[in-house]
């Protein structure tokens, strides 16, 4: 069974026919919609004449039609048979659901003429929880427990490098995406890297910054960039990245919506050397002294 979620409130007057099933008119929008489209089992609930809760239709001032609904599988339903579930065991969103069929009629002065629009759909005597808000419940959650791949870490020049020189170090992290399964609804969430934090080994942090890095050309490494660092002493280093993820997701197909907080993924670290490099000047000619200082 599908039904269908709708944003606005519904407005119906209660007409008692011979066959005791409730007639309503709807209200917002202009176009029908039938009841069998694909998506999120149930969202916006509304009150029928009778105090029960049902997803009916809201269409708008405009809106044509009349609306009823009867028992499903009822004796009295004198229209072609629709499923016969126990309204007990189908329904169990909230306390006293039933099932019953929709129908359907053009207004008066049109001649009214009942036809079945939806089968077996719940109505409730308690309003259910949106499934929906269930889910942007517990999103947060799942997005923080998905397997996302740490971004890699690279360096120019490594794994060894030289004091007082600026090292280049880049991260290689990109959009992912992930399908799983909530509350019998299909999400399907991306994760996107939008920040970075830098941690390298001497101290010193950068971040969390926008700035991933980029490798080089060969004949530029050594200039600084965003993300370079010049160690001042030489020794061996690690150094460390956090990839913070931003996330959206939909429920069956329908709008993005962005998910709260944000998903802090370490990456493996790097290991970095720092040399010191020496310069010195002398006056002998290994020519004449071969044994001099610096031959």
């Amino acid at each position: 069974m599908t039904t269908r979620r709708w944003g606005l409130a519904v407005f119906c007057t209660l007409v008692l026919i011979s066959v005791g099933q409730n007639s309503c008119t709807a209200g917002v929008g202009t176009n029908f919609i039938g009841w069998q489209d694909q998506g999120v089992q149930t969202d916006t609930w509304n009150r029928t004449p009778d105090g029960m809760y049902s997803n009916l239709p809201n269409l708008g001032p405009n809106d044509p039609y009349l609306y009823k609904y009867s028992a499903a599988c009822a004796a009295v339903n004198n229209l072609e048979p629709t499923s016969c579930m126990d309204g007990r065991a189908a329904c169990t969103q909230a306390k006293g659901g039933r099932l019953v069929d929709w129908y359907r009629s053009l207004k008066p002065p049109s001649p009214v003429e009942w036809t079945l629009i939806a089968r077996a759909t719940c109505i409730y005597a308690e309003k259910p929880v949106s499934v929906l808000d269930q889910i942007a419940g517990r999103i947060e959650h799942e997005f923080k427990q998905l397997p996302v791949a740490p971004a890699t870490i690279g360096s120019q020049p490594g794994p060894h490098t030289l004091r007082g020189n600026n090292t280049n170090f880049y991260a290689n992290a990109t959009e992912q995406t992930f399908n799983i399964t909530l509350l019998a609804q299909e999400v399907h969430i991306t994760a996107t890297p939008t920040a970075y934090t830098w941690k390298y080994g001497d101290g010193t942090t950068l971040g969390p910054t926008p700035s991933h890095g980029a490798p080089l050309p060969q004949d530029r490494i050594g200039e600084p960039t965003k993300t370079s660092h010049a160690y001042t002493t030489t020794g061996k280093y690690t150094i460390t990245l956090t990839t913070h993820y931003t996330g959206t997701y939909t429920v069956n197909n329908g709008p993005t919506l962005p998910i709260p907080g944000q998903g802090n993924i370490p990456s493996p670290p790097l290991h970095l050397t720092v040399w010191r490099a020496i310069t010195r000047n002398y006056a002998d000619n290994c020519n004449q002294n071969p044994t001099g200082t610096g031959c």
